[in-house]
């Protein structure tokens, strides 16, 4: 069975990611990936996360795959043997210094060839797999065909393909817009999405030349990527030979996590029970847009680039708010503990959501600070509330309610 990868951008998102149904996880450390401004793993938290993991039958694949400079190296090695102590299934990696380095420091760790290495085509897929490397992580710029034709050429080779999330403009994620406009090098982890902003092109020089670009008084959107979203094309996906379908989003929420991990997971189930009568259901692709995300596109999938870009805004679609993460449930008095994130409001609907696939609807009659006082509203960042709810709710459940 093909692979559900989901990130985990901290403990919290990894333990979401789990619990909604991913079978591996990929996280960052501290230093050598590219999320630099992700919440990351202390090495604690990293322990603690792959026990959790595990425990669960999911594993743990830790990013090392900046693009280094020489000082980079410095403790890199003792890094890597630390992974392998803790128990990382694999390491991904993008530059062969470190690759040479993880098979001297730890022989046993599997490595994955990250996106970052341009994996556009079988030979560099079947020099990787000859170095040792046990899974390729294609580059997002490839066809289905193209991916089936590397999987022909390469059969015992694991390959692995983004499937949802943000892109990036630039070719497989090797961007200097970002170092060159902030001093912010993406190639280290430090991307301060310089692609989001609005642009104006002036050609001072050429005034007689047009230069369609402006979409209005506040310029364009010149760089700004749709989110990619490959939901209804899971049987053509497994068939290319995919082995891994990866989930982008280690700087997006525990509710992101939670949302599209689950969509992915429903159509998933849904297609081993019967591949060849599997049919895409709309449910799915509203699951995973319960969290914020952008228009969506299906990038490169059909061969040519279908339209990927929104010239006239960078703004996420909010249709629903993440209200709270459910901690315990109070069976005496049929009150569940909930951790907020958004305000909500005596009157207001909400969903629960559990990691079991049950779903509730609830309308929220008392709230309760954690005193047990009753107030007519939650509005505080990560305070702790209580709402009634007539039959046991899971640890880790989501409360979500619609705009």
């Amino acid at each position: 069975m093909v692979e559900l990868l989901a990130p985990g951008g901290n403990l919290e998102k990894l333990k979401m990611a789990v619990l909604y149904g991913a079978d591996a996880v990929y996280i960052g450390g501290d230093e050598f990936g590219l999320r630099a401004k992700a919440d990351n793993f202390s090495k604690t938290d990293m322990a603690e996360g792959i026990k959790f993991a595990h425990e669960r039958n999911c594993k743990v694949y830790v990013t090392m795959n900046i693009i280094p400079r020489n000082n980079d190296f410095d403790g890199m090695e003792e890094y890597i043997k630390e992974l392998d102590k803790m128990g990382a299934d694999a390491v991904i990696v993008s530059d062969p210094g470190i690759f040479s380095l993880v098979k001297n420091a730890a022989p046993n760790m599997q490595i994955h060839i990250s996106t970052q290495a341009n994996n556009t085509n079988y030979m560099s897929a079947a020099f990787w797999k000859e170095q040792g490397a046990s899974r390729v992580v294609l580059a997002r710029e490839l066809s289905c065909r193209e991916i089936s034709e590397i999987h022909e050429k390469n059969p015992e080779l694991e390959l692995e393909a983004f499937v949802h999330g943000a892109m990036c403009i630039s070719y497989s994620g090797r961007c200097l817009l970002s170092e060159y406009m902030t001093g912010r090098d993406a190639n280290k982890g430090d991307c301060a999405q310089a692609c989001r902003w609005s642009y104006h092109l002036v050609e001072e020089k050429r005034p007689n030349e047009y230069m369609p670009v402006m979409e209005n008084e506040r310029g364009t959107y010149i760089f700004n990527s749709k989110d990619l979203c490959l939901l209804e094309h899971i049987p053509e996906l497994i068939e290319a030979g995919i082995t891994s379908f990866k989930i982008e989003g280690r700087m997006k929420s525990s509710f992101y996590a939670a949302s599209v991990v689950r969509a992915y997971r429903m159509a998933l189930t849904e297609y081993y029970k019967n591949p060849s009568e599997w049919k895409y259901d709309e449910k799915w692709l509203k699951e995973a847009s319960m969290a914020s995300h952008r228009e969506y596109t299906k990038a490169f999938f059909n061969g040519k680039a279908e339209e990927m870009q929104n010239y006239s805004t960078n703004s996420y679609i909010r249709g629903y708010d993440f209200v709270g993460l459910c901690e315990k449930y109070d069976t005496d008095n049929s009150l569940v503990s909930i951790a907020q994130r958004n305000k909500v409001s005596v009157g207001d609907t909400v969903e629960i959501v559990m990691p079991s696939g049950k779903e509730l609807s609830v309308e929220i009659s008392e709230i309760f600070d954690e005193n047990g006082s009753e107030i007519e509203s939650a509005p505080h960042a990560q305070m702790i509330f209580k709402i009634r709810v007539p039959e046991s709710v899971e640890e880790y459940s989501i409360v979500r309610k619609e705009k």
